[in-house]
């Protein structure tokens, strides 16, 4: 039905270049889907709904699922008390968590705020769901340790995203609320949680400040966005905005 299994005549056609390791391509039925190269194959991610492409229950998510099971055991019960997440309950929602972090990783490096603001602002939401419904303490520790860290994805993608339409005092408003949010974050004890916590406002108040001092001019955001790719650690991302603004600084010179 599918011909071969061997991926060999593929893998050939697009061969593992560190430089080279994401494209966007269309499905056989027209929509797009993220690939990415790795050294021994390709993962390949669906742009909306779930990554994996999964409809559990019907529904675009586990998230889903459970929010609407939350709704009817509020018109039910007139309230959200006694309403529990199990631990299996928890590893679903967890591991659609993780499949988001996958997801909007790829889509911050590539420039898609857009995207990688839903991604996030998903897993806020699934931050907030269990935290308040989860059964096991434990559970819930294992995914709000994230919490600043999803934050400040979230906020940079929605500044980055009023940036570009010229909102600076938008922007300005996304970054101090977040940075607000983080400090008043009760405390988890754990390495990921300081590590994330401190480094999260850190990064937040550093590009607070740029925003505040520069003018929004398409170099200041390229010049935010490179301070983004190198947080990240992109450094392909990186060597192209910097040289984006080599050429943006040539114009302004002639």
């Amino acid at each position: 039905m599918y011909g071969t299994a061997d991926l060999s005549d593929f893998f050939r056609t697009w061969k593992y270049d560190s430089d080279n390791q994401v494209r966007i391509i269309k499905a056989d039925d027209g929509r797009d889907v993220l690939q990415i190269r790795q050294p021994l194959g390709v993962e390949q991610y669906e742009l909306d709904g779930r990554p994996d492409g999964q409809t559990p229950d019907g529904h675009s998510s586990y998230l889903e699922v459970f929010q609407e099971r939350l709704e009817g055991h509020i018109e039910e019960n007139g309230s959200e008390a006694g309403f529990v997440l199990s631990h299996d309950d928890f590893l679903l929602l967890q591991n659609e968590g993780l499949l988001n972090y996958y997801r909007y990783l790829v889509l911050f490096q590539i420039g898609d705020f857009e995207r990688t603001a839903r991604d996030t602002g998903q897993n806020l939401a699934l931050c907030e769901l269990v935290e308040k419904h989860a059964e096991s303490d434990e559970d819930k520790k294992d995914i709000l340790q994230y919490r600043p860290y999803i934050l400040r994805m979230h906020a940079i993608s929605k500044a980055m995203v009023s940036l570009h339409r010229q909102l600076k005092s938008t922007a300005r408003q996304i970054l101090e609320s977040a940075i607000e949010e983080i400090e008043k974050m009760s405390p988890i004890d754990t390495p990921a949680f300081q590590f994330e916590r401190l480094r999260s406002l850190n990064y937040l108040r550093s590009t607070l400040k740029q925003v505040l001092e520069q003018k929004t001019s398409p170099m200041d955001r390229l010049k935010v966005e490179l301070e983004a790719a190198i947080e990240e650690e992109n450094y392909e991302r990186a060597a192209d905005l910097r040289d984006r603004i080599r050429a943006l600084k040539k114009e302004f010179e002639l």
